[in-house]
């Protein structure tokens, strides 16, 4: 015969009661929690004109979290320029399809100053998730001169 052990606690004024297999019902939960966006930069610091490349990455969460799956990526540039990207993809399946965790790309920055780029991943209109870095670019040699 199984027995389950039961441990009422309270948090707050919220009762909860855990069970032995209660680990597993939370990694549960947590799975299902709705990942988070963070952004880094490859080299944060540079000199003009410099090539900066950036990363952005989704962690934790369900790997088949339908809400981020095949977003558009759109990157703003801090420099007067922005970029999209969108993807062709596959019909989403439960459980079945995953969602795509990372992206990344370049950008060349010429001109000298503090840049903040944000990355901004959106379904339709629908902002999903959104992070950025700030990239510090020092003067260097003049574009015309990099022949």
């Amino acid at each position: 015969m199984k027995s389950t052990l039961r441990w009422p606690f309270a948090i707050g004024v919220l009762w909860l009661t855990a069970t032995a297999g209660a680990p597993a019902v939370y990694a549960q939960r947590e799975a299902n929690q709705r990942p988070k966006l963070s952004l880094k930069a490859q080299p944060n610091v540079g000199i003009s004109p410099v090539r900066i490349v950036l990363t952005a990455e989704l962690a934790g969460g369900a790997n088949d979290y339908q809400e981020f799956y095949c977003p558009t990526v759109l990157w703003d540039w801090a420099d007067g320029t922005e970029s999209e990207s969108t993807f062709d993809c596959e019909p989403y399946e439960a459980g079945k399809t995953a969602i795509k965790r990372r992206f990344t790309i370049q950008h060349i920055f010429k001109a000298a100053g503090s840049h903040k780029v944000w990355v901004r991943l959106k379904r339709n209109d629908k902002l999903l998730a959104s992070a950025n870095v700030t990239i510090q670019v020092q003067p260097g040699r003049g574009i015309e001169d990099d022949r």
